[in-house]
């Protein structure tokens, strides 16, 4: 089931890359979210999607918000991934995919005419209130980071 705009995030509490849990709960009344779920650590469509929210953390740093991308890769490898790309935001193991399946990125798609299933690389926008602004399901890496960035600034106009 797609979540849609006007609803609670759902809660989650994940390990990131260090095995440190992260709590949605504890940026509750203080941030605005950026939670984007991508296939696989190390593909070039997803080095290029992870690296260029990096690369804009600061901005949207300046915009009170934490950026933070989920997958069901392992701790171990998100560090990896990390330390190679030179990532400075949160990467956040869904080893079990519980919360992919909870945020309606878990889908089935055909390949050579069997279903198999997947993330499909999708963006929620969360506001300090724990409100979902936008569910971007879907979504073409190609300049994701800064549309997003712009629809974030809007939060604060």
């Amino acid at each position: 089931m797609l979540l849609k705009v006007g609803e609670r995030a759902p809660a989650f509490a994940l390990p990131d890359a260090d095995m440190e849990t992260v709590d949605l709960a504890n940026f509750q009344g203080k941030k605005h979210l950026v939670l984007f779920f991508y296939p696989k650590d190390g593909t070039p469509c997803c080095i290029k999607e992870v690296t260029d929210f990096s690369d804009h953390e600061g901005d949207f740093e300046r915009q009170d918000c934490l950026l933070l991308g989920v997958n069901r890769d392992e701790c171990l490898k998100h560090a990896e991934f990390r330390d190679k790309e030179g990532i400075g935001l949160e990467l956040l193991s869904d080893a079990d995919g519980a919360v992919c399946k909870q945020y309606g990125v878990w889908q089935a798609k055909e390949v050579d005419g069997h279903k198999k299933y997947g993330i499909v690389r999708s963006t929620f926008i969360i506001d300090r209130t724990g409100i979902i602004r936008h569910a971007l399901y879907n979504v073409n890496y190609k300049g994701h980071a800064l549309e997003v960035l712009r629809l974030v600034k809007e939060l604060n106009s």
